[in-house]
């Protein structure tokens, strides 16, 4: 089990990087779909760092967690938005 959890860092690795690309979009779904891919990236560093008693990166994932979810639902305003006007 320790050895996933070592090899866990990599596919959080590529899953922050896809996420960053999906939240560049100038579509709203894709842009959502991003900060949700963020989410999972978060998830996937917390287990990592619980794993290696990493606190400061399970704070930050937690505090980025907060922020993905605020962009959600401020990505989910701003195209109701632009879809009445």
């Amino acid at each position: 089990m320790d050895e996933f959890i070592d090899f866990l860092q990599w596919p959080a690795m590529l899953v922050t990087l896809l996420a960053a690309y999906l939240i560049g979009s100038t579509n709203p779904k894709r842009r959502v779909f991003g900060f949700c891919t963020f989410i999972v990236s978060n998830i996937l560093w917390i287990v990592w760092g619980v794993h290696d008693e990493a606190w400061a990166l399970i704070a930050l994932q937690t505090a980025l967690m907060v922020t993905n979810i605020r962009g959600i639902f401020k990505n989910d305003h701003s195209s109701k938005a632009s879809e009445s006007a």
